[in-house]
């Protein structure tokens, strides 16, 4: 059975609407007071952790998920 990684969570489909009235809502406010949307990636290189916190950290070697390009 799939389990969301630790730390995080999904919006299942029950609670879509709930988040997506929330989303708008915070969208109309910003929108009101100048500010643009920007749209992060959900994925940063692994050495950018690595060389923050330290290659040995549980961190990094146990609550991190690397993915090697082929």
């Amino acid at each position: 059975m799939y389990r969301a990684p630790r730390g995080t969570s999904d919006i299942l489909p029950k609670e879509q609407a709930y988040w997506r009235y929330i989303e708008q809502k915070v969208v109309s406010v910003c929108q009101l007071y100048g500010y643009e949307r920007i749209d992060a990636p959900a994925f940063e290189d692994s050495q950018l952790f690595s060389r923050s916190v330290g290659e040995g950290t549980d961190i990094v070697e146990k609550e991190m998920y690397t993915f090697e390009d082929r």
